[in-house]
C-alpha cells in the first residue's frame, strides 16, 4: 500500500509528468498557435483524460493486482466474456514497448546534463547546437551508454519495491523537479522575454487552431496520464480504501496540467529571448533549440544543466511506472522474488531499446513499410495499443462493469458526480479516443 494518498497523488503524477509534458508539450502547442490550443487540450483533460484515470484507479483498486490478473478479477465477477483480459495483456505489452524506446530518448536528457553543464554550448549558434545532437546520436556506443545508465537506475528503483523503491523515488524525485521548474520559470521571467511566452501560450486566437491541431489536443490529453497501459490501474492497486478517487484523479490531472503549462512558461520566454529562435520547432525544441537559448543568456551553463536534469527526474518517475504492470504480474504468475523479476524484465528492456539506439544511426536505413525500429515499435505501443486499450478500458468501465464495483470504489450512484462521471466514461471518452485513433491512422496511411 501507499502509505498516504499525497505519495499515490505523487507516484501518479510522476508517472503522468514525463517526456510529454517538459518535451512534447511545448512544442506542440507552438505549432498550434499557443492559447487556443491549450483551451482545447484543458476541455479534453476534463472530458477524456479525467474519466478513463478514474476508470483505471478503481479497477486497479477493486482488483487489487497486476492488470491482467485484476481484468480477470473483474470479468469473473462481472459475468462477462474472458475478451476484456486483453485490456491487461494490451497495457502490460505496451508499457513495456514503449519503456524500450522512452529509455534510450531519456538517456538523451541524461547526456545534455553534463553537455550544457561542461559549457558546451556557450555562445552556441544553430549550426554548432545541430552538429552536436547529430554527432551524438549517430555513435551508437555513446548512445548506448546513456541508455544503459537510465535503465539501470530505474531497475534499482523498481526492484526495491513500493514502499522501499518507488515511495522513496516519488518522495524525493517528484518535490525536487517541481522546485527545479519553479526555479526555471524564474529565471524565464528575469532573463526571458516573459510577456511573449505568456503571450504566446496564454492569448486566444482561434484562427489559429486547425482541426488538425485539436486532434493533436484530445491525443495529447490522452497520452499525458499515462492512460492505456496499464501503469495507473497498477499504481491504483495500492491506493487505500478510504481515500477518494475521484478528488485524487482531479488532484493528479490539475498537477499534470500545472506542470505541461509551467514548463511551457519556463521554455518559450527563454526561446523568445533570443532573436532568431522559433518556438515551433518541433522535437527539435529541446534538443537543438533550446540549448542555443541557453548557451546565450546569462547563467546558461548552469541553468540548461538544471533544465535537463528536471527533463531526466520527470522520465524516470514515468519509466519507473511503466515497468509495473508487467512485473507484478510476473512476480504473481512464477511467485518469484520482485529484484530477480526486475532484473530480467529491465534487462530484456534494455536489449530491445538496442534497436531504437541503432535506429537513429547503423539501421538508420533499415526500414520496415518505410519506418525504422524504433518508429515501428512507437507507432504499434503508442497510435495503436495506447488509444486502442484506452477506448477498451472506457467501454468495460461504462458499460460492463458491475455497478455495484463501481459505487464501492466511487462511493457515489446518483446525483450530479455519477451523472458526469457516466457520461464521460460512457459516451464522451470513448468517441473521443476513437476520433483521435482513425485520425491518428488516417495520417499514417491517407
Amino acid at each position: 500500500m501507499w502509505s498516504s494518498r499525497l505519495l499515490f497523488v505523487l507516484a501518479a503524477t510522476g508517472s503522468a509528468v514525463g517526456l510529454g509534458n517538459i518535451w512534447k508539450f511545448p512544442y506542440i502547442t507552438g505549432e498550434n498557435g499557443g492559447g487556443a490550443f491549450v483551451l482545447v487540450y484543458l476541455i479534453c483533460i476534463a472530458a477524456i483524460g479525467i474519466p478513463v484515470m478514474i476508470a483505471e484507479v478503481l479497477m486497479g483498486r477493486a482488483g487489487r493486482q497486476s492488470p491482467i490478473n485484476t481484468l480477470r478479477t473483474l470479468v469473473r465477477d462481472s459475468g462477462t466474456s474472458s475478451f476484456w483480459t486483453l485490456i491487461g495483456w494490451m497495457g502490460v505489452l505496451a508499457g513495456f514497448l514503449i519503456l524500450s524506446y522512452y529509455a534510450v530518448i531519456a538517456g538523451w536528457a541524461v547526456s545534455y546534463v553534463f553537455r550544457l553543464g561542461g559549457g558546451a554550448f556557450v555562445g552556441a549558434d544553430g549550426e554548432l547546437s545541430s552538429g552536436i545532437f547529430n554527432d551524438f546520436l549517430a555513435n551508437p556506443w555513446e548512445v548506448l551508454l546513456w541508455h544503459s545508465l537510465f535503465m539501470v537506475a530505474t531497475i534499482i528503483i523498481v526492484a526495491r519495491g513500493v514502499v522501499r523503491g518507488l515511495q522513496v523515488a516519488v518522495r524525493w524525485l517528484m518535490p525536487i523537479l517541481l522546485v527545479l521548474l519553479i526555479g526555471l520559470v524564474g529565471y524565464a521571467a528575469v532573463y526571458g522575454d516573459f510577456a511573449a511566452g505568456v503571450a504566446f501560450l496564454f492569448s486566444f486566437d482561434a484562427s489559429k487552431l486547425s482541426w488538425a491541431g485539436t486532434l493533436t489536443a484530445m491525443g495529447h490529453a490522452f497520452f499525458t496520464l499515462s492512460l492505456g497501459m496499464g501503469a495507473i490501474m497498477a499504481y491504483g492497486a495500492y491506493l487505500q480504501s478510504n481515500t477518494s478517487i475521484s478528488s485524487t484523479v482531479i488532484t493528479i490531472g490539475t498537477l499534470d496540467t500545472v506542470v505541461a503549462l509551467a514548463a511551457g512558461l519556463a521554455i518559450f520566454p527563454i526561446v523568445f529571448a533570443v532573436e532568431g529562435l522559433a518556438p515551433g520547432e518541433g522535437p527539435g525544441l529541446m534538443f537543438q533549440t533550446l540549448p542555443i537559448a541557453f548557451g546565450n543568456l546569462p547563467g546558461g551553463t548552469v541553468l540548461g544543466a538544471l533544465f535537463f536534469l528536471l527533463v531526466s527526474f520527470a522520465a524516470i518517475t514515468s519509466a519507473i511506472s511503466l515497468t509495473e504492470p508487467a512485473l507484478t504480474y510476473l512476480v504473481e504468475r512464477y511467485n518469484a522474488k520482485r529484484s530477480r523479476v526486475a532484473i530480467s524484465l529491465g534487462s530484456f528492456c534494455w536489449l530491445l531499446g538496442i534497436g531504437t539506439v541503432l535506429s537513429f544511426n547503423t539501421w538508420a536505413d533499415a526500414k520496415l513499410f518505410g519506418l525504422t525500429f524504433f518508429e515501428v515499435v512507437d507507432y504499434l505501443s503508442y497510435k495503436v495499443m495506447l488509444p486502442l486499450g484506452g477506448m477498451l478500458i472506457a467501454l468495460f468501465a461504462g458499460w460492463v462493469l458491475s455497478k455495484q464495483t463501481v459505487v464501492d470504489q466511487l462511493g457515489f450512484e446518483d446525483g450530479m458526480k455519477w451523472t458526469l462521471w457516466r457520461t464521460g466514461i460512457a459516451f464522451a471518452a470513448p468517441a473521443g479516443i476513437v476520433i483521435v485513433f482513425v485520425y491518428t491512422i488516417y495520417q499514417s496511411f491517407g
